[in-house]
């Protein structure tokens, strides 16, 4: 446990540092990124922060809302909205239209609450954000991902039996069909 509080610790001076020196005000769209060592990622908006308890081991939030951290931490990252190229979770909400690989498309709809649907095959899937992309994982046992390329965005698909470390079956165009905000 002594190492967790040592590395709690100094995640909570590093989150202070960041406040101080950047100013962060209700408006700032800025994060901070824990990194765990098992590889997992947990972004927060650095303006919805209070503090991080070390002695309880858990993030305290603006509206008074307390999340125990799952783990014990690797690294934190630092990135505003104005010098990252992670596109967020808001972003991925919505009407894609993805190639299949052999020149055909389908459509994949992203919902709010981490549902997806397709157009081909067995319609229904889950969805979830990883490192700045959205993985699907569909009831087929197909995978796909949807990732932001400059700026631009491509559709990487794994056939079933393959995981998302493995190289992609097809690697195809995607673009946002309902370009409203969500």
């Amino acid at each position: 446990m002594r190492p967790l509080k040592v590395a709690l610790l100094f995640v909570a001076a590093c989150v202070t540092v960041l406040f101080v020196t950047t100013r962060v005000r209700a408006d700032d769209h800025g994060s901070i990124v824990l990194v765990y060592k098992d590889g997992h990622r947990q972004s927060l908006a650095a303006a919805s922060i209070t503090s991080i308890d070390v002695k309880s081991a858990a993030i305290v939030y603006k509206d008074g809302h307390r999340e125990k951290l799952r783990a014990e931490i690797e690294r934190i990252e630092f990135g505003d909205s104005g010098s990252t190229t992670t596109a967020g979770r808001g972003h991925y909400i919505g009407k894609w239209k993805v190639g299949r690989g052999n020149g055909d498309s389908f459509l994949i709809t992203l919902e709010a609450d981490g549902e997806a649907q397709k157009s081909i095959d067995a319609p229904h899937g889950t969805w979830t954000m990883v490192d700045g992309e959205a993985h699907i994982t569909w009831e087929d046992g197909w995978h796909d991902a949807i990732r932001k390329v400059g700026s631009s965005h491509e559709k990487l698909a794994f056939e079933p039996g393959k995981t998302f470390g493995d190289n992609p079956t097809n690697v195809t165009k995607a673009e946002k069909t309902d370009q409203e905000p969500i």
